[in-house]
């Protein structure tokens, strides 16, 4: 097919007008566009329909029913928003069109992951050697890095997991903390593993991990740690945890989904300290280096068990280049993720991501600090972008409806949470998009909600 430029300038036209939105319109679609979504069941097409008339279909029914997370009026989850550099890499991206497993196959693809991934060891200050796979999301950066753990494990106890399985292999021991995301558990659960063979250690106010309540540790076991409490922002300690684990030649993961870029910032830098005296780490992409959905990494310091163990051997798959991609994921087909990260990095630089991170944080505290005179209670320390509400009167009910009604003006959107037992909401600052005229809208939103 010739290229049809009336398509792409329509999808360019719908594409500015989303964007022109991030500032007024809703937060959240109305019920009337949610209801439009309808209008997409119909019967399966018996011929062709024109391509512009396709995206024109999308783009009137699908845009207004979408939420705007990319907004900096977003504010449940930990969501980022995507920067235009990054959206405009994705396209390109998606016009190459690689199968992005094997170097033939995309070249450029294979170059810029290979620069990420040194970029981004220099950033952090891991080892430069270390391997890395660019995946769909922390649950399967963490899901990679751990089974590159497993396979360490079993070959320093001789076992051949990939010959012998896991029906007679020996026990290994999961260490984690009671408050450790759940996304690391089933990544657990997809190794093979269940909860009954996982150690779950006490943690204190904050949701960091005891370190005097960890169990005795031995060669056999893996001790999942976390960079950013999902709700507190918390930090556990790297430190004390590697030097424990590396008196037994125990295995340290280090899950970082958004608070492992924390290495960036000019004023936090130091809540990460140790981190890198880990063995692995998992980090997401699509939230604090904003770049569109999917993206994230696994690293290992070991990259030759890593390769050892996602390695896909056939005889028509070829193994030319410095990196072969599919090496270092459980992926062989997939999209060039890595041109994304390259783009954003490459615009913003060390000094310019550690801002957009520092940004965010500054405004947490900000929104947190004025909450408070609304009669709110903070109840977390607020390390980084993470802020967690009550009202003062521990009306929970209240703070519901409060918060409903928030929502329901598409001002602003708040998740809601559990924290020490209680049903409340957070805030997550962790788009470039979020302005402090963002939060004040947002403040002035729960203002009106009170009254």
């Amino acid at each position: 097919m010739s290229f049809n430029k009336k398509l792409f300038e329509y999808v360019l036209n719908a594409a500015q007008e989303f964007e022109n939105g991030f500032g007024t319109k809703p937060v959240v679609p109305t019920n009337d566009a949610i209801k439009n979504l309808d209008l997409f069941d119909q019967p399966m097409p018996i011929g062709k329909t024109d391509p512009v008339d396709v995206v024109k279909m999308l783009h009137e029914i699908g845009t207004p029913a979408t939420t705007l997370s990319r907004s900096g009026r977003f504010f449940g989850f930990v969501v980022g928003g995507t920067l235009p550099v990054a959206v405009a890499s994705s396209w390109l991206t998606s016009t190459w069109d690689q199968n992005s497993g094997l170097t033939m196959l995309g070249y450029t693809v294979a170059k810029l992951e290979q620069v990420s991934r040194r970029w981004i060891l220099e950033m952090l200050g891991l080892p430069e050697d270390s391997g890395m796979g660019f995946v769909t999301g922390a649950t399967m950066a963490g899901f990679t890095a751990l089974s590159v753990a497993r396979n360490s494990v079993y070959n320093k106890l001789g076992y051949d997991l990939n010959k012998s399985g896991l029906r007679n292999a020996p026990e290994i021991r999961f260490i984690v903390s009671e408050d450790i995301h759940t996304t690391n558990l089933k990544a657990i659960n997809y190794m093979g593993y269940g909860t009954d063979q996982i150690e779950f250690v006490p943690v204190d106010e904050q949701g960091r991990i005891i370190i005097e309540k960890i169990p005795k540790l031995d060669e056999t076991c893996i001790v999942i740690v976390q960079a950013g409490n999902i709700n507190s922002g918390a930090f556990d300690d790297f430190t004390k945890t590697c030097a424990l684990a590396r008196t037994v030649n125990a295995w340290v993961h280090v899950d970082g989904a958004f608070g492992g870029w924390i290495k960036l910032s000019s004023s936090r830098k130091q809540l990460a300290d140790g981190m890198e005296g880990a063995d692995s780490w998992s980090i997401d992409c699509h939230k604090w280096l904003n770049v569109p959905y999917d993206s994230a990494i696994a690293i290992c310091r070991d990259a030759n068990v890593m390769q050892e163990t996602f390695k896909i051997s056939a005889s028509y798959l070829l193994t030319d280049g410095e990196r072969i991609p599919n090496n270092f994921t459980p992926e062989l087909s997939r999209r060039g993720r890595g041109v994304d990260v390259w783009a954003a990095l490459k615009h913003l630089g060390k000094n310019g991501f550690g801002e957009l991170i520092d940004n965010c944080c500054d405004h947490a505290l900000y929104f947190s600090k004025e909450i408070e005179k609304l009669g709110f209670t903070i109840m977390n320390d607020v390390v980084i972008n993470q802020v967690v509400f009550c009202l003062n009167d521990n009306d929970d009910e209240r703070l519901q409806r409060i918060m409903l009604r928030v929502q329901e003006s598409g001002d602003a959107w708040f998740g809601p949470t559990s924290w020490r037992g209680r049903d409340v909401f957070r805030l997550s600052v962790s788009s470039h998009e979020t302005k402090k005229s963002d939060i004040d809208t947002a403040l002035n939103a729960i203002k009106r909600a009170m009254n």
